[in-house]
């Protein structure tokens, strides 16, 4: 048995920001995918995955006794199938910012809720913020907060345009130019992050003015302005609000990128050969680089395992 795929995802825009209203911009990335599954040939990997999705069962059953209007699940079902072993088969590197819990929520909402709502239906911004409010509960499990946007990719498959925390809409980004020299790009930091230690660490500077001001008017300005420039095409000023985000970031986000990129950061502001910023919660996994000639950028940063993620 195995289940229909489901696809990690990348928020090209909005880390953290979108905490606080700022735009953000969310993209499936089919390179890495994840299915339920269950099979004769169980891997250790399959027995963590199998116990993993019964705490979650767990979890979800008091979820739906504290509000039942919310959700419900086929629990016989599901209780069923993980006694048969069920698991998630996954490619998506965990702790990457890339929504391995994200995919593993779709799949579980997809195959086991009950009065769903479903991919091809008339999906209205209702529609939308009721799925996120689910999948804000269901991957609360892994996170301890969760905004619900992973597993909202994840299960749509579509860019997601956040303009704010209870306005969102499926949208289209501009087709990618195969032959184009420019490229949004993974840079694997080769660590493993952890979100709620970074959220954590969010939460605490959100309480000081001086942080809470830079957000509004460097952190998010910036932000909104490169969701803007990335949907309508404008490279040159997407370039030129990127520098000001990714100098912004360094500034005033360094716990959040592991120290031996700091100066590979700074180097890429300061040669406009690329420019980094935080993929996810950051603190490891993946960092997101962008750059106007892929060449270069390659160059300037040998000895890293880069993947492009889109051309421009």
């Amino acid at each position: 048995m195995k289940g229909p795929l489901f696809y990690s995802k990348i928020l090209l825009f909005g880390e953290y920001g979108i905490i606080k209203d700022s735009k953000g911009l969310s993209i499936p990335y089919n390179f890495f995918k994840g299915a339920l599954k269950s099979d004769e040939q169980v891997s250790e990997a399959a027995k963590e995955s199998n116990n993993s999705l019964r705490e979650f069962t767990l979890y979800l059953k008091e979820l739906v006794l504290n509000e039942p209007e919310l959700v419900s699940f086929d629990f016989e079902k599901l209780d069923s199938d993980i006694a048969e072993g069920m698991y998630f088969d996954s490619s998506i590197p965990q702790g990457y910012g890339i929504g391995s819990s994200g995919a593993l929520v779709a799949a579980v909402y997809d195959k086991y809720a009950t009065q769903k709502i479903t991919v091809l239906e008339n999906l209205t911004r209702e529609k939308l913020l009721k799925l996120k409010v689910v999948f804000s509960r269901m991957e609360s499990f892994f996170h301890g907060k969760s905004s619900g946007l992973d597993p909202l990719n994840s299960y749509l498959s579509l860019p997601i345009l956040i303009n704010s925390q209870d306005n969102i809409e499926s949208t289209s980004i501009p087709s990618q130019n195969k032959e184009g020299k420019g490229a949004v790009f993974l840079l694997d930091s080769g660590i493993t992050g952890e979100t709620a230690p970074m959220v954590q660490i969010f939460m605490e500077k959100m309480k000081q003015e001086g942080f809470r001001s830079m957000l509004k008017n460097q952190f998010i300005k910036h932000t909104d302005a490169c969701v803007e420039d990335f949907l309508n095409g404008n490279v040159k000023s997407l370039f030129g609000n990127l520098k000001q985000l990714s100098h912004v970031v360094l500034d005033n986000f360094k716990p959040m990128i592991p120290t031996k990129f700091h100066d590979l950061w700074q180097q890429g502001i300061e040669s406009n050969e690329y420019y980094l910023k935080l993929c996810g919660s950051g603190g490891g996994g993946y960092i997101l680089g962008f750059t106007q000639d892929f060449e270069k950028a390659k160059k300037a940063l040998q000895g890293h395992k880069l993947e492009v993620v889109y051309n421009f």
